[in-house]
């Protein structure tokens, strides 16, 4: 069931420029929501702008932009009813190899920054008794190897959601996460990229250790990708807990989503571990140890 009075609302959607940010952006406009899509460049707006879409350049981890956002939110005369926390970027690096910069990078932009938005915004979202919805990851569950600063990122994410939750949920504002799986969108092919950016990077030593395990971690995150469910279909997901009147604490997005849920419910640590172990394995090069 959706809400009424749509057309009377105001959403805040980050991370629009592509993949799941902007088909939720335009669904949402589609149903009657005025959108505020936040996008990186002047050319993602030009991109995203439409009937209900209304571009915000946007960088989460800049204040002075965050400040100008919940300017525009506050000078509107619709009623903010959601945050969709969804910008996010994907680096994929063993622990040892990954660069303390980036281990910062991840953390700014896929926390820091969503928190950042969500203080800013959550006056506002308080008076009108709106949502916030944080897209996570299954990752923000379990996490695989190479996946480290991702995942831990995402875990935190997960559990600040859950903090904020207890927090105001007696004042009438709902905090939901989605956990997708593999999604076919743009994220993934730059992670891979930015993967074998990293790998180039490793010491021979590193090289020796994780080389392989690299190259099949970007085998199997490319066919996971490939096989998984395109932007809009994710949107749906998002768009449900926008949208239903009692929206749950958690959603998942994707068959794999569910299923690795599941499984981690269910096994023990090490069971688990061999199970993930297995499946990499068959991605691993030719004559590679794994």
């Amino acid at each position: 069931m959706t809400l009424s009075s749509e057309a009377q609302k105001l959403v805040v959607v980050t991370g629009a420029s592509t993949g799941m940010g902007a088909s939720t952006a335009r669904e949402l406009a589609r149903r009657g929501f005025h959108v505020l899509a936040g996008v990186r460049r002047d050319r993602d707006a030009d991109a995203i702008r439409a009937t209900g879409v209304e571009p915000a350049v946007l960088d989460i981890t800049e204040p002075e932009q965050v400040e100008a956002l919940a300017a525009r939110v506050g000078a509107d005369s619709r009623t903010l009813h959601a945050l969709v926390n969804n910008a996010g970027v994907q680096v994929n690096a063993p622990v040892e190899a990954l660069p303390m910069a980036e281990w910062r990078r991840v953390f700014e932009v896929n926390l820091f920054g969503h928190i950042a938005v969500t203080q800013a915004l959550l006056p506002e979202l308080l008076r009108t008794k709106g949502r916030v919805i944080n897209i996570s990851s299954i990752g923000g569950k379990y996490a695989m190897a190479t996946y480290g600063a991702y995942a831990g990122a995402k875990f935190a994410l997960e559990a600040v959601s859950d903090s904020l939750r207890r927090e105001v949920a007696q004042m009438g504002v709902e905090v939901v996460v989605v956990e997708p799986g593999g999604v076919r969108t743009e994220i993934a092919a730059r992670g891979i990229a930015t993967a074998n950016d990293l790998a180039a990077r490793m010491t021979p030593e590193q090289d020796r250790r994780y080389g392989d395990l690299v190259r099949a971690n970007n085998r199997l995150m490319a066919s996971g990708t490939a096989s998984g469910l395109t932007a809009d279909a994710a949107a749906q997901v998002i768009v449900k807990a926008v949208t239903t009147r009692r929206p749950r604490p958690r959603y998942t997005a994707g068959r794999d989503a569910a299923l690795i849920m599941r499984l981690g419910r269910l096994l023990s640590d090490r069971t688990l571990d061999r199970i993930l172990a297995a499946n990499l394995r068959r991605h691993y090069p030719k004559g590679a140890i794994a």
